[in-house]
C-alpha cells in the first residue's frame, strides 16, 4: 500500500441503498457456467432489466457489435430500455458484482473506484481470471480515480451500513487462497482505508455450497444504518443449521461504531437446490437495493412468499419485485453476483484516468 487511500482523500463506499446513477451488468452467455441454460439466464436477465430500466441507468457490456444486436433485440419489450447504454467489452463471465469497479463517493460529492484483485475466487478457475481487467478498462470511460489496493477481495465479501462499519465473514477474507502474506489486522486496515469505514463486523462460515468460500451477500445484508437481514435455517440436519446460527448469535451481539446494538431480522433459507451432483447456494440475501425496488431472488419454494413479505415491511418505500432465479442459480450466484451500483456523485468528468497505487 503506497500512496493516498480513498479514506485519507475522504471518500467512502456508501450503501446499497443510497440514490445510484447506474447498475452495473455483463451480459451472460458462457455454457461452461450456465450448461444447457444459457437462453434461460438471458431471460432472467431481461428480467432484471426490465425491473431496473425504469429507475436508473442499465450499463451494460457486451462482448462485441454482434452480441449487441442480439441484447437489443431481446430486450426490445424491456419498459424505458432507452436507459440501457451499451459497452463493447469483452467479458468471461457476468459476476461483475466481484471483478467488477467498486464504486465510492467522497465527502464533496465526487466519484472515483477501487479495482481490487479478481483472482477467481481463490484461484478455482483459471479462465475466469481474466475478467480482473475490467476495472482498468472501464476507466478510459469512467474517467474518474482509480484506486488500486493491491489485495484480493470480490464484490460479494463485503456489505457496508454507510455509517462506518463493514461487514464480512472469516472464511472468505482470512482465507489462505486469497491473501495468505496479510493477518487479520492488516485486513482490517485495508478495508478500512480502501472503503472509508472504522469497524469490521467478522461473522464465520457462508451457506453450504457456496463456492466463493463464503460471501457475506449469501449469509447477512445491511437493509438500512440500523438494520440487518440474517439468513437462518430450521431444519437442525442440514448444514447450515449449525453455521447460521453461529452468525445469527454473532449479530445479535454485534454493535455500531457508536456501540449501538443492530435489528437482526431472520431471512429464512428455501429448501436445498441441488445442481449436478452438488448443493447450490441458494439464498434470499443474494438481493439487489435499487432505485425505487429492491430484486429478491425466488427458487420456487414455498418460503418465496415470506421472503417476499420480509422484504415488504422492510422497505415499505420501495416495489419488491421476485425474480426467478432458479437458472442462474447453476452458476453458483443470483441477483447481487450479477449487478454492481454505481451511486450518484457529482461526477467530475475529464479527470486523468490515471491508476492510484
Amino acid at each position: 500500500m503506497s500512496g493516498a487511500t480513498p479514506a485519507a482523500l475522504g471518500y467512502q463506499m456508501p450503501p446499497e441503498w443510497r440514490r445510484h446513477s447506474a447498475t452495473w451488468l455483463a451480459w451472460p452467455k458462457n455454457p461452461i457456467t450456465w450448461p444447457d441454460c444459457v437462453s434461460a439466464v438471458e431471460e432472467t436477465f431481461v428480467a432484471i432489466v426490465a425491473a431496473l430500466a425504469p429507475h436508473e441507468t442499465v450499463d451494460l457490456l457486451v462482448d462485441d457489435g454482434a452480441m449487441e444486436q442480439n441484447v437489443r433485440g431481446q430486450l426490445s419489450r424491456v419498459p424505458s430500455k432507452e436507459n440501457v447504454v451499451y459497452h463493447r467489452i469483452r467479458t468471461v463471465d457476468s459476476w461483475i458484482r466481484d471483478y467488477g469497479p467498486n464504486f465510492l463517493v467522497s465527502k464533496d460529492g465526487k466519484l472515483a473506484y477501487n479495482d481490487w484483485i479478481f483472482n477467481a475466487w481463490g484461484n478455482k478457475y483459471e479462465d475466469l481470471k481474466e475478467d480482473n481487467s475490467i476495472p482498468a478498462r472501464l476507466q478510459d470511460w469512467l474517467h474518474i480515480p482509480r484506486f488500486e489496493p493491491g489485495i484480493v477481495l470480490e464484490g460479494g465479501s463485503i456489505d457496508v451500513d454507510g455509517a462506518g462499519v463493514c461487514m464480512a465473514t472469516e472464511q472468505c477474507l482470512h482465507n489462505s487462497n486469497r491473501n495468505p502474506h496479510l493477518g487479520r489486522k492488516e485486513i482490517e486496515h485495508y478495508l478500512k482505508e480502501f472503503l472509508g469505514v472504522e469497524k469490521i463486523l467478522w461473522l464465520g462460515d457462508g451457506v453450504a455450497g457456496d463456492d466463493t468460500d463464503g460471501h457475506i451477500d449469501d449469509v447477512a445484508r445491511f437493509v438500512s444504518a440500523t438494520t440487518i437481514v440474517c439468513a437462518t435455517e430450521e431444519d437442525p440436519g442440514d448444514p447450515n443449521y449449525r453455521l447460521l446460527r453461529e452468525n445469527y448469535q454473532r449479530l445479535q451481539r454485534a454493535t455500531n461504531v457508536s456501540g449501538t446494538a443492530y435489528y437482526i431480522v431472520p431471512l429464512p433459507m428455501p429448501a436445498i437446490v441441488m445442481g449436478d451432483q452438488q448443493r447450490l447456494p441458494a439464498s434470499y440475501c443474494n438481493f439487489y437495493i435499487a432505485n425505487g425496488v429492491v430484486l429478491v431472488p425466488m427458487f420456487g419454494h414455498a418460503n418465496d412468499v415470506g421472503a417476499i413479505h420480509i422484504f415488504e415491511k422492510l422497505f415499505p418505500d420501495r416495489s419488491i419485485i421476485g425474480i426467478d432465479c432458479q437458472a442462474l442459480l447453476w452458476g453458483m450466484g443470483a441477483i447481487h453476483c450479477v449487478t454492481q451500483q454505481q451511486p450518484w456523485a457529482l461526477v467530475e468528468k475529464g479527470m486523468q484516468p490515471a491508476a492510484i497505487r
